[in-house]
């Protein structure tokens, strides 16, 4: 599990013509995504020295070694920066990284499978898990909150839920 990549922030694209770049941290504490660095694509394949130079709307202003144009800045847009999983600090209990929880079966307080985990959102209210339900092509999102997700065992690979009425 060290050896895991996380997600931490992505390249939102160009800022000015000095080959600076928009950085969007994933992080709790969006600062430090600077002490994470290098930070690497997912497939490890380019590695990122990370300098932020001041925080700007929604994330911040920051240099990348050899990026010194606008054109190189742009290549860069919408690539996602990982951070290695030995890295990051311990987690609490009761939190938990994203890419924990996808993939975890999800069962209701019956037993019953209600599908897996696709992927997990946060549009800025709250986390919601984006289920797949067995042989659906549609996903179903459930808040991620305590009432809703009572358990998770990452070890047992499951997430029991107590999902609202009619929401599968």
């Amino acid at each position: 599990m060290s050896e895991a990549m996380i997600c931490v922030g992505t390249i939102s694209g160009a800022y000015g013509v000095n080959g600076e770049l928009r950085i969007k941290s994933f992080c709790a504490v969006p600062e430090d995504i600077e002490g994470y660095s290098p930070l690497t694509t997912e497939d490890g394949s380019h590695s990122f020295a990370l300098a932020l130079i001041r925080p700007m709307k929604n994330g911040f202003v920051a240099r990348i070694a050899d990026v010194s144009t606008k054109e190189q800045a742009d290549a860069l847009r919408g690539t996602q920066l990982f951070a290695r999983r030995d890295q990051l600090p311990s987690l609490p209990d009761d939190e938990y990284y994203y890419s924990d929880l996808v993939g975890l079966e999800v069962f209701d307080t019956g037993g019953t499978l209600l599908g897996h985990v696709k992927t997990v959102l946060n549009h800025g209210a709250a986390d919601l898990l984006e289920v797949l339900a067995p042989g659906a092509a549609a996903t179903v999102l459930v808040p991620f909150t305590h009432a809703v997700v009572p358990t998770i065992d990452l070890e047992a690979g499951r997430i029991v839920a107590d999902p609202p009425e009619g929401l599968f």
